[in-house]
């Protein structure tokens, strides 16, 4: 891990992840969250503020151990108690079927292997459990998906491995998912490239 991956993304991202409009959304993704629930891709603990009253205890994983420093002080001041794991999401050690939810936000576009990670998200999840997600990815206009294949390539360097044109549809789709509920848009500000969403419920199917 590079000095650049190290000290200076993780507070380039905590930023970035701060905007209004993803602020906003957190807390629609989330109000489905019970039970025992796991958040891959836990960054800096934004999303902790906007879990459900009912939610006392999360399982975490982040494979970026500067993350977890800089979530620490959001981890300190919330009610939640919070199991965190420096992992990614490729070798989970957790049992089968061990969670009720899985939780992800804007974090599928950065694992390295997406296919052995939403494998192992299947095998966690519990027959009946729901896995909540809003990722950036793929847009529908044919005009910007030729742009972000064509920018991916610098995109994945500048942003520590995020890709810009995966299809999360298809991805959870081919990986034994199916939606309870999946939404696609595009977020008012921003460049057209990042700023296509797919946003949903998926369950083993």
């Amino acid at each position: 891990m590079g000095f650049y991956s190290k000290r200076i993304f993780p507070r380039v991202l905590d930023f970035v992840m701060r905007d209004p409009q993803m602020s906003k959304e957190r807390p629609l993704v989330l109000a489905n969250a019970e039970g025992d629930i796991f958040e891959i891709g836990f960054g800096t603990g934004l999303n902790l503020r906007h879990y459900p009253e009912s939610v006392k205890k999360i399982t975490t994983a982040d494979p970026h151990p500067t993350m977890g420093k800089i979530a620490q002080r959001r981890v300190d001041a919330s009610p939640i108690d919070v199991e965190h794991h420096v992992i990614g999401g490729e070798k989970l050690p957790f049992e089968d079927e061990s969670f009720d939810t899985l939780v992800c936000t804007w974090t599928l576009c950065s694992i390295p292997d997406v296919e052995a990670a939403l494998k192992q998200f299947h095998r966690v999840l519990r027959k009946d459990g729901k896995f909540l997600f809003i990722e950036h990815g793929l847009a529908h206009d044919p005009k910007v998906q030729k742009w972000q294949h064509r920018v991916n390539p610098l995109w994945k360097k500048i942003g520590d491995g995020c890709n810009l044109n995966r299809n999360h549809r298809e991805l959870l789709q081919d990986h034994h998912f199916a939606f309870d509920e999946l939404d696609t848009f595009n977020f008012e500000k921003g460049i057209s490239i990042a700023t296509y969403m797919y946003k949903g419920i998926a369950r083993k199917a």
